[in-house]
């Protein structure tokens, strides 16, 4: 019997022990997309304590909280960060079976060298050590992201940011991981959404262009795209929690965004023609410079409208979406390919349902100029463990080349989620250990591990292009 989470912890045999200790564990990371605050990272934030670093911004935990049946006092009310911490303890023995049970003791053990079971009574034992070390100089922002042996990551940048915290993390020396912007520009297509005029004014603002018309409002979101160039930005990301593509002439376009700006509500035809003219207009501005184009299709938000009006969005109240994302996607890229042709692009499905969709899917637009120009992204958000990680994966293998994968991503706002690639990379292992010892693959150790350090690492560099 195997004790808790010890050394070979996920990894079933000594194949994959050997793939995980002798090639996985000691690679650097890229971590080419989460949601960390560049405002932190350039300030180098301290954390008062580790229900700040620990529980703050944290939807996975905040959800299993509520499950556990926990007052929402404790979880984004203004209970103390003590009986918010205690409430986490008293909830993680429930948690047996969901990752998060094993990514809370990650954490504690790479980070703290706490190594205890957390629940109830261990939880003030717990308290004090964490807020002890967090007190050193080796717990901030900047010193987190070293210790977790990242090279480079990318922040996640609204259109009209004006990126002063990537400057201010680029003159300091002393920090030599490359920190990037991503362009998030959903706020630019999501006309259907509140907000939607107001951010339309405050690009005008920052561009100093007048807009009055669709193509105006092209011009400012072209010289913002050109902007985030020059500020070393590589990489776009869109959040498609449902697929569309309703083609329209300019001038309808140019009347949808007319009606939109004066207040008009439109309908989901008109929404989805918007929609579908603004990201064909972006994928030609990404091919153009070389950039990379995700999408992270089929999330189901804000479902609790009372939540929602109380604590907004991103606290824990989204689910998958089960819309129907085949042709919609296919026609889609096929009229940006038509269009300029696709620049690199990843595709994540919320929904493992449509793992075999974007299997396939993304056969369809491999052009031959670059090896794996169209990417199956990581398990993502709710697929981000264990089963979702592996059904992933064998799909891609499955329908596409695994080898090829550009890996793994922690998608979250923690400086303590870069366990998350620790765990993707015993899973890893251990499904390719799985095959070897089954003799469905060449129990070939240097071919074997040269595939597992590609997909944690080398396959991004050189998808993404950048030098670290």
């Amino acid at each position: 019997m195997k004790k808790f989470m010890d050394d070979n912890f996920l990894l079933e045999t000594e194949t994959a022990e050997r793939l995980y200790h002798d090639y996985a564990k000691d690679m650097p990371i890229f971590d080419f997309h989460c949601h960390l605050s560049p405002k932190e990272i350039a300030e180098d934030k301290s954390f008062k304590n580790i229900t700040e670093i620990w529980l703050g911004g944290d939807h996975y935990k905040w959800r299993a909280m509520r499950s556990n049946g926990i007052d929402e006092k404790y979880i984004t009310g203004d209970a103390s960060d003590y009986d918010k911490f205690k409430a986490w303890c008293e909830t993680v023995p429930y948690c047996l079976g969901n990752p998060l049970y094993h990514w809370s003791h990650l954490e504690l053990r790479r980070y703290f060298d706490i190594d205890t079971l957390i629940d109830e009574t261990t939880a003030d034992e717990i308290w004090e050590k964490t807020n002890d070390l967090l007190n050193k100089e080796e717990f901030t922002a900047k010193e987190l992201i070293k210790r977790s042996n990242v090279t480079g990551l990318t922040t996640t940048d609204d259109l009209i940011d004006t990126l002063e915290y990537h400057r201010q993390i680029r003159e300091d020396k002393n920090f030599d991981v490359k920190v990037l912007p991503a362009l998030r520009p959903d706020k630019g297509i999501n006309i259907d959404k509140d907000g939607f005029v107001e951010w339309v004014n405050e690009l005008a603002k920052v561009s100093d262009i007048e807009i009055s018309s669709y193509d105006d409002f092209i011009k400012a979101v072209r010289k913002r795209v050109n902007f985030f160039h020059e500020e070393g930005c590589r990489l776009s990301d869109h959040g498609l929690d449902k697929l569309f593509f309703e083609p329209a002439c300019d001038e309808e376009i140019n009347n949808i965004f007319k009606k939109a700006m004066n207040g008009e509500e439109l309908n989901n035809v008109e929404a989805d023609k918007y929609k579908t003219r603004i990201l064909v207009n972006l994928s030609e501005m990404y091919n153009e410079l070389g950039w990379i184009m995700q999408f992270h299709i089929g999330a189901m938000r804000n479902n609790n409208s009372v939540m929602f009006e109380k604590l907004g969005p991103d606290t824990g109240y989204d689910s998958i979406g089960d819309s129907n994302i085949a042709e919609p996607l296919s026609r889609l890229l096929d009229a940006m390919n038509k269009t300029s042709g696709l620049p690199k692009t990843i595709l994540y499905c919320l929904n493992p349902a449509d793992n075999d969709i974007i299997g396939t899917m993304i056969g369809n637009f491999q052009d031959g100029s670059v090896p794996g120009k169209i990417q199956f992204g990581s398990g993502w958000w709710f697929n981000d463990q264990k089963d979702g990680m592996e059904k992933q994966m064998t799909a891609l293998a499955n329908l596409g080349l695994l080898r090829r994968f550009v890996g793994m991503v922690t998608d979250s706002r923690s400086f303590l989620s870069y366990i998350r690639h620790e765990y993707f990379r015993r899973v890893l292992c251990d499904l390719i250990g799985r095959w070897a010892e089954n003799g469905e693959v060449p129990n070939d150790m240097e071919l074997l591990g040269s595939m597992v350090e590609e997909i944690c690492y080398d396959n991004a560099i050189e998808y993404f292009g950048f030098e670290f």
